[in-house]
């Protein structure tokens, strides 16, 4: 997993609620040996894309200078729906680097942090006024996401606050997913295993 510690960039104002891993990706690409590093193409695709396949204009995605911004603003319940760690793999495939909604889907939110992408909870009204700032200059507006001091920088220079996991700020900073951040207490695990092995030697026949 990819080290994170801060991304500027565009923040595509998808302002919606309950978007869904079905609209994320759909469940087809999931099944038809699409790697997961390629279904980047796919994310969003019934809402970028029109059934003759061709992009729909229409769709902010498809617009400048969103179509390669690397964090999506959002409303309340992003990720939610059924388990699908794809639908992860399919934005970060995409270049998303952050999302910020007010909250997400159980789930997507595990996913995020295993899998090096960054879900960043703010109140709404956060979020609505860094929406409001993006398209006011679309062309010049950044925002700034710094896990490492655990705030949002808004295109006006604002600072936001955010709060996350000490345990999971520390693995995301580090590129460590669950194996690695077990791994990484190897010396402590093989202690603890001499030492039991010593006290209850029955239980390792």
């Amino acid at each position: 997993m990819d080290k994170f510690t801060k991304v500027t960039g565009v923040a595509t104002p998808l302002m919606r609620q309950n978007v869904d891993t079905d609209l994320i990706i759909r469940i087809e690409r999931l099944v038809d040996n699409v790697t997961r590093e390629g279904l980047g193409p796919y994310c969003f695709e019934q809402i970028r894309f029109k059934p003759d396949g061709s992009e729909d204009p229409d769709c902010i995605f498809n617009q400048t200078p969103y179509r390669d911004a690397p964090i999506i603003l959002s409303r309340e319940n992003f990720g939610c729906g059924s388990s699908r760690e794809g639908a992860v793999w399919a934005l970060k495939g995409m270049g998303i680097k952050a999302v910020i909604a007010p909250y997400f889907g159980d789930i997507f939110n595990n996913n995020c942090f295993q899998n090096g992408l960054l879900p960043v909870a703010l109140p709404i009204h956060e979020i609505e006024q860094l929406a409001d700032e993006m398209t006011a200059s679309p062309g010049n507006a950044r925002i700034t996401v710094d896990l490492e001091n655990c705030q949002v920088i808004s295109p006006t220079g604002r600072t936001i606050p955010f709060q996350v996991d000490a345990r999971r700020q520390h693995a995301m900073l580090n590129g460590l997913d669950d194996i690695a951040l077990t791994m990484s207490r190897r010396d402590e695990i093989e202690a603890w295993q001499a030492s039991d092995k010593s006290a209850r030697p029955w239980v390792w026949l």
